[in-house]
């Protein structure tokens, strides 16, 4: 357990570190996709990813202040994968796309082949309400929630003005 509380701790400092200013006021370093992908890496160190986790999102740059609400809701969404989801199965995948829709940016965590989603599932959790406040309040947008018994889909929409800061 301490090795995987670590790893996901350094994940998350990796993430920071991103997103740290350039010298000379350039900007900030991260794209949404690495990103994604080093936030997702502690599973790939517990035999969970494999292979099995494809992030396809735009190629958009992420703010500090963005990137921080961004790790929260995917460490949530990847933590209840490992608990309950499709990262919780040997054959289960997860896949992570993105596509620009006029002002937005949605992204579409799907989680296949885990374990059958009971109907009337769904995030009652102190970390479920946090996410969702989190994604209304600092990214101007929303999260949606769809079970199917092949498995979880989370629909994300963020203002894309949003992702610079």
């Amino acid at each position: 357990m301490a090795v995987e509380l670590i790893a996901r701790l350094a994940a998350l400092g990796r993430a920071h570190d991103l997103v740290r200013p350039l010298p000379g006021h350039q900007g900030t370093a991260a794209l949404l996709g690495d990103l994604v992908a080093v936030l997702l890496s502690p599973y790939e160190d517990t035999g969970a990813f494999s292979g099995r986790i494809r992030v396809a999102v735009p190629r958009m740059g992420v703010g500090e202040a963005t990137a921080t609400t961004l790790a929260l809701v995917f460490h949530e969404l990847a933590t209840n994968s490992l608990k309950y989801g499709a990262l919780s199965a040997d054959t289960g995948q997860l896949d992570i796309s993105g596509n620009n829709e006029g002002d937005d940016i949605r992204i579409i965590w799907t989680e296949r082949g885990g374990p059958t989603v009971k109907d009337g599932e769904r995030p009652a959790g102190y970390g479920s309400r946090l996410v969702e406040r989190s994604v209304a309040g600092q990214l101007g947008g929303s999260i949606d929630y769809n079970w199917s018994p092949e498995g979880l889909i989370v629909t994300l929409r963020v203002k894309a003005y949003k992702l610079s800061d």
